[in-house]
């Protein structure tokens, strides 16, 4: 199911690019492609995040539960980031189906009470998850109650990802901290991953309103993920 909505909204996604770039300018018609890409994450993510009329189930879901459970059974803690905050909120309804014991920090967390939420997961007399948005969470925590980190989408800049699992790594973790990145194969995803070898390909999407280095994202870099 899950599939057959991908790849219709290739298709979709193809055509609302390709009429960008007949009619609008290139700056324009750069920001619609990555509003048109934004669906396809979305989609491997849960098709719920694109229409409240799709479902919520996702294999991303099921498996991460499965492995959390198994992981606090064993006594160990765990972090989860999402750049979707809206992502987190069907992840936590499951975790609370589930009797799984959480907490969660995002952008909209009151900075008053972040400082209780990260001492209730860092003195947790048992284990916890803890669910992040990935910038919120990326700077500034020291989160070495956890020995498992799950990355439930790839974001373009590798060294942010790199920095929100840094918050396992600080003085006192004295435990080997295991990091495991979902992606969704023949997708968007999957060519995310691939973007180290096309270094130019994130930085034009990071710098969408700046040419000023002469990086642009071309029509083959939008073929090359959406292929």
């Amino acid at each position: 199911m899950q599939k057959g909505i991908y790849e219709r909204t290739v298709k979709e996604v193809r055509a609302e690019i390709d009429e960008a770039y007949k009619i609008m300018r290139p700056e324009r018609a750069k920001i619609v492609a990555l509003i048109a890409l934004l669906k396809l994450r979305q989609i491997c993510l849960c098709p719920r995040l694109l229409s409240k009329d799709l479902p919520e189930e996702t294999p991303k879901i099921e498996v991460l539960l499965e492995q959390l459970q198994e992981l606090l059974d064993e006594g160990h803690s765990a972090l989860v980031f999402s750049q979707f905050t809206s992502f987190l909120d069907i992840v936590e309804r499951h975790i609370k189906k589930a009797d799984i014991p959480f907490v969660r920090l995002d952008g909209s967390t009151p900075v008053q009470k972040r400082k209780e939420i990260f001492k209730r997961f860092q003195e947790s007399a048992s284990s916890t998850v803890f669910l992040l948005s990935l910038k919120a969470g990326g700077q500034g925590l020291n989160l070495t109650r956890a020995s498992y980190v799950f990355h439930l989408d790839p974001w373009w800049n590798p060294a942010v990802e790199a920095q929100a699992t840094d918050r396992t790594h600080r003085i006192g973790q004295a435990r080997t901290v295991i990091v495991t990145r979902f992606l969704m194969r023949h997708t968007i995803e999957e060519k995310m991953k691939l973007k180290e070898r096309k270094q130019a390909l994130y930085n034009a999407i990071l710098n969408v309103k700046s040419s000023a280095r002469g990086v642009q994202l071309t029509r083959k870099d939008l073929d090359f993920l959406l292929g």
